[in-house]
């Protein structure tokens, strides 16, 4: 980062309003740099790409220049009318809001500003929903989904007339997938109605910084980039790889073998926050802890199919220091900064550098102390993986996708729900979607097939009426074809694809299906509550619970026990068999072929039967330096199981 000596920390009274001057004197605090250079920047009316280390202080850099800006407006006169918002944080996760709503709103308080702070995402209630389209906070805390629903509202316009800022958090987690480009669309959307929005981008893992510079900012002409701070430094973090004086498996996913390390590891903590890939995994992990916990330590469990209200306490005892431990998925893996977590334990491969760096930055989340994190790999081959993630993040490798060209799909999601909040000119809609980074190459021919497409459900389904979705007026206008179609839209919006869900009612013990009312647990997918009979054992929410019958949208639940335990799968958890990464690749075999990484008392053995083009690119990319350190052949035959490896002598 350039420091400039106007920046310097004694120039803060000059840029800081004297509020903001007493409450970083009363905490003994002062600002950072990047913090005031962000402050000039967005007063002198530029966007900005803030890329700083985890606990740098992102989070009020960049609310500062809204906060400065609020404090000095003067307030709304009694029979005046409500103003809009002034400022729209998105973040990809609803407990990452939720973390931020708490954590703004203290500072807020503190200083006396008269900002209201609201987050509106899908657990927010229908009720508080409606009053804030007609008493809007001067701050909302949303998703990109919500982003969508606003805009496809017909009084969009009014509530987005006062728009200053957009603030989006943990910026590379949501820019390369359809989720983004969808944010995309929607950040276009809202520069048409405030030409003068400004973005400010946090994050903390970028591996291309020019590619998030163009997508913040309107690319027209193309080419614009949003202005670049980069803060160098931050602890390196502690990571090992857990060393068990256990037998390691070949295959599995559990990683029973370490639960008495992984409680030895709890009980040596303050807090301990572990993280897993699937849901699955969690509620398994939840149970063979609580078993262990000898001791009755407080040990949570979080992920994202839990009851709301029970996912609210959680984070609240969190935030509290009331626990010791916390077993995640990715709800929690981004920008969280949960109480004073001091441990994060990684069971399982992290699955890519960027985010095993994002996830241990959990623990510690501050600037200048390192982050502690142990990875616990479930088997043997994981392994490998744990030691490639490990020396990718020594050595500050990013493995975060490219950005790709806009999905057409998505656009055809966004013609809709601009037709949604009202009627729209087709060139200005072109010239609107061409201003979003991901669709700047977007061709006029291509923008109309996919007009056609809403309009007409494409030449497969163009003779049907109920997918004419628009329809062009006299003058030239696209309009919804029917309300119904605006109804549909706002109850399926959104990229991401979820399986059917059933409410889990729980009831007591004895009542059956004849039982009513009781707490709702969480959701679980319908494919799975129709696999299981009555009097079935399944795992959810951290208990044993018995499976009485599907009644209406409930699957109805009471207390289980027994040896036969069901684990719940999710579709969102089905692993697919990638190709294994150049990072991965080349950061694994040096160590593995140095000896230290396999013990002699280690055996051989695999069961790959998959039958997938990767386990055969995977054979061929193992085989030598594998070969070396484990005396597995990798001989993949064609057999009607599939691919198979063929072991060699146990050694």
């Amino acid at each position: 980062m350039t420091e400039q000596p106007r920046l310097a920390e004694q120039n803060a009274a000059v840029l800081l309003p004297e509020p903001f001057v007493r409450w970083f004197g009363a905490k003994g605090w002062s600002p950072r740099v990047h913090q005031l250079e962000l402050l000039v920047k967005a007063q002198g009316g530029q966007s900005v790409l803030l890329i700083a280390p985890t606990g740098a202080g992102k989070t009020l850099a960049g609310f500062l220049p809204s906060l400065t800006e609020l404090a000095g407006r003067p307030r709304r006169k009694p029979g005046e009318a409500h103003r809009g918002i002034h400022t729209l944080y998105i973040s990809p996760l609803k407990a990452l809001a939720v973390d931020i709503e708490r954590n703004l709103g203290k500072p807020v308080e503190e200083i006396g500003l008269p900002v209201t702070i609201e987050t509106r995402t899908g657990d927010t209630p229908s009720h508080k929903r409606q009053r804030q389209k007609l008493v809007p906070p001067d701050i909302l805390l949303t998703t990109p989904e919500q982003l969508a629903l606003l805009i496809a509202s017909n009084d969009a316009k009014r509530f987005f007339e006062d728009l200053r800022y957009v603030v989006l958090d943990e910026l590379h987690s949501l820019v390369t997938s359809k989720r983004g480009h969808l944010l995309a669309l929607g950040l276009a959307r809202l520069r048409a109605f405030v030409p003068k929005l400004q973005t400010i981008g946090l994050s903390a893992t970028v591996a291309e910084p020019d590619e998030l510079r163009r997508w913040l900012v309107a690319q027209n002409p193309p080419g614009e980039m949003a202005g670049l701070i980069t803060v160098a430094g931050g602890a390196k973090p502690d990571i090992s790889i857990l060393d068990s004086r256990e037998r390691v498996p070949w295959s599995g996913h559990s990683a029973r073998y370490a639960i008495p390390e992984i409680y030895e590891a709890i009980k040596e903590h303050r807090t301990t926050l572990l993280f897993v890939n699937t849901r699955s995994q969690a509620e398994l992990l939840f149970q063979e802890l609580w078993r262990a916990n000898e001791d009755s330590l407080p040990i949570a469990l979080h992920h994202g199919s839990l009851d709301v209200g029970q996912r609210r306490r959680v984070e609240k005892a969190m935030a509290d220091n009331a626990l010791r431990a916390i077993v995640a998925t990715s709800t929690l893996d981004l920008g969280i900064d949960w109480g004073d977590v001091d441990l994060v334990v990684h069971v399982g491969a992290p699955k890519g550098a960027s985010r095993l760096a994002q996830r241990i930055g959990r623990a510690n989340h501050r600037m200048d102390e390192p982050s502690k994190a142990i990875l616990i790999p479930a088997n043997r081959f994981e392994v490998l993986e744990c030691r490639a993630a490990l020396d990718a993040n020594y050595l500050g490798a990013q493995d975060t996708p490219p950005l790709v060209k806009g999905a057409l799909d998505v656009l055809s999601q966004h013609v809709l729900g601009v037709a949604c909040g009202g009627p729209f000119d087709a060139d200005l809609l072109f010239e609107e979607v061409r201003s979003a980074a991901p669709y700047a190459a977007l061709e006029r021919e291509t923008f109309e097939r996919v007009i056609d497409f809403v309009a007409t459900g494409g030449y497969a389904l163009k003779n049907y009426e109920r997918y004419a979705r628009i329809r062009r007026n006299k003058d030239g206008l696209w309009r919804v074809s029917h309300p119904s179609v605006a109804q549909q839209y706002r109850l399926n919006v959104g990229t991401i694809v979820e399986m059917p869900e059933l409410n889990i009612r729980y009831v007591r013990q004895g009542r059956g299906m004849a039982g009513r009312g009781g707490p709702v647990l969480g959701k679980i997918e319908e494919y799975f509550a129709e696999t299981l009979r009555p009097g079935d054992n399944f795992l959810f929410a951290g208990k044993v619970l018995r499976f009485e019958g599907i009644r209406e949208n409930e699957c109805v639940v009471s207390n289980g026990a027994g040896a036969n335990i069901i684990v719940p799968s999710y579709a969102g958890g089905n692993s697919r068999c990638r190709p294994i990464s150049p990072i991965r690749c080349a950061a694994c075999w040096p160590t593995a072929t140095a000896g230290g990484l396999y013990p002699s008392r280690w055996r051989t053995g695999c069961g790959c039967r998959r039958k997938s083009r990767c386990c055969r690119s995977a054979a061929t990319c193992l085989s030598r330096p594998f070969r070396a350190v484990t005396g597995i052949t990798w001989s993949p035959t064609p057999s009607r199981a599939g691919w198979r490896t063929r072991r060699s002598a146990c050694f």
